[in-house]
């Protein structure tokens, strides 16, 4: 029997972009066949499973409509790469640890492995699109990967991702726009058009953007810069009002009210996490380095050093408001996921100010719904060199089943996650558990600080007025 497909996409990568992305278009282009290939065979198991590797609002609903249909999870990557018209990549690109450019230039090693991969097992021609975020001329690279090691003819796309993680299925439903970057000749122009016509299954054509590669590829750093920096932007502030007792969020809301600047991050918190900001920042700084830019890279890299004060900044309040010594008392961390309706710790804030928390001797008792022990120590490990035995951190880091049962003889709360659920926990109960004074530290201003304060709580929040005791 022939089979049903017109058309045929390879991803290589079943990650927080590839996995999500490809379950969207499988559901919306039923004609095209979409296999996600992964050196990971724990990681395919998953995808094939009833419980996905990642959590994200609707993605279970949409894999599992799909799945099995024009949907497929394989580790079979040379079958995958030889069937496919098209071949995403969409691999992590970690900011580099050693070496030139460490600590702010991105590693695109497994961009280049899989080039060399395609080159080695394709059959035909191909249209290579790289989803990862990757440095400015990376497609140069991987086509002249592919051009030396190949007879066949590769076309090199950039399609940058704009995902927000937490609405990451709304985002690929209703995007606000699409990039997609290519060379300008009639081979490239023939590869846009391809890739147009699989997102115009549902995306209207006038929000589809073609570029050239280059635009496409800088533009995904540029993005993120610009959204960081508004973060920063507004966390800078707290400071100032903890200092002068004005109130963040009405600033936020005066300024906001703007439409010239709008009220879009404009959220002050402990600080932004998750796997782009930091690391596409670095990134651009790296660039501007790369090219002399000094003055520009120096811009972009405040962005950085300020959320990285806003962090340690917030450790400090915690230490100074107990009494300048939090060594052997135990504090309740609300939630370790860098940002709520994620499962993902990447950047997450809650490590860096943990870290510091540890270098104190604190205790602390870690509540997240959606993060597991396992995957929070493997972020402090990755991102802050600490392992179970550093500093006895497996012993002073523990999990907790519950929001009450972290609670339980804590001194303290430390809300590092803004999950829903935090807002509506009976806190009566909770103080009722804890050591007294008890405090509330809310980075998220999330919580209900009047009531909670006629509870008998002492609670800081970002840029609020201090209210004594």
């Amino acid at each position: 029997m022939a089979t049903p497909f017109t058309y045929k996409i390879c991803c290589m990568g079943a990650g927080y972009v590839g996995g999500p992305t490809m379950a969207v278009i499988a559901a919306k282009a039923p004609h095209v066949k979409v296999t996600v290939v992964d050196i990971s065979a724990a990681q395919i198991a998953a995808w094939n499973s009833q419980n996905l590797p990642i959590y994200e609002p609707g993605l279970d609903e949409m894999v599992f409509s799909v799945r099995g249909k024009n949907l497929f999870f394989s580790t079979d990557i040379d079958g995958a790469i030889k069937e496919a018209d098209m071949i995403f990549v969409s691999v992590n690109t970690p900011t580099k640890t050693s070496g030139i450019g460490a600590g702010r230039a991105a590693n695109i090693k497994n961009c280049e492995l899989c080039a060399r991969k395609i080159a080695e097992v394709a059959t035909s021609d191909k249209v290579v699109v790289e989803k990862s975020t990757v440095p400015v001329r990376t497609a140069e690279s991987i086509k002249r990967v592919l051009a030396s090691a190949s007879k066949y003819q590769f076309q090199v796309l950039s399609n940058p991702e704009f995902l927000a993680e937490g609405t990451a299925i709304d985002d690929l439903l209703h995007p606000s726009r699409v990039l997609i970057g290519g060379e300008q000749t009639p081979g490239g122009f023939a590869a846009i058009d391809a890739l147009v016509n699989i997102y115009a299954n549902w995306v209207p054509r006038n929000q589809i953007i073609t570029t050239n590669l280059w635009s496409s590829e800088i533009s995904k750093l540029v993005a993120n810069a610009f959204l960081a920096q508004r973060v920063s932007s507004i966390n800078s502030i707290t400071a100032l009002c903890e200092q002068t007792d004005a109130d963040i969020d009405e600033i936020a809301k005066a300024i906001g009210a703007d439409v010239r600047i709008g009220n879009k991050f404009l959220k002050a918190s402990v600080g932004y996490g998750g796997s782009c900001f930091q690391k596409d920042i670095l990134n651009l700084v790296y660039i501007c380095e790369t090219f002399g830019l000094k003055e520009v890279a120096n811009y972009w890299h405040q962005v950085v050093l300020m959320n990285d004060y806003q962090k340690s900044r917030f450790a400090r309040k915690i230490v100074s408001s107990m009494f300048n010594t939090i060594t052997g008392k135990k504090i309740a961390i609300f939630g370790f996921a860098f940002k709520k309706d994620t499962g993902d710790t990447r950047e997450s804030a809650a490590c860096y100010v943990m870290k510091e928390l540890l270098d104190e001797r604190a205790i602390m008792a870690v509540y997240d719904p959606k993060v597991q022990r396992d995957q929070m120590f493997e972020e402090f490990r990755y991102t802050c060199n600490i392992t179970p035995e550093t500093n006895d951190a497996g012993r002073l880091i523990v999990t907790a089943p519950t929001a009450l049962d972290a609670c339980k003889g804590a001194h303290a709360i430390a809300v590092m996650t803004e999950w829903d659920e935090f807002i509506n926990y009976d806190y009566e109960e909770i103080y009722k558990v804890m050591s007294k004074p008890a405090f509330v530290f809310d980075g998220r201003n999330i919580l209900p600080h009047a009531q909670l304060r006629k509870i008998g709580f002492e609670v800081y929040a970002i840029g609020k007025p201090c209210v004594s005791k």
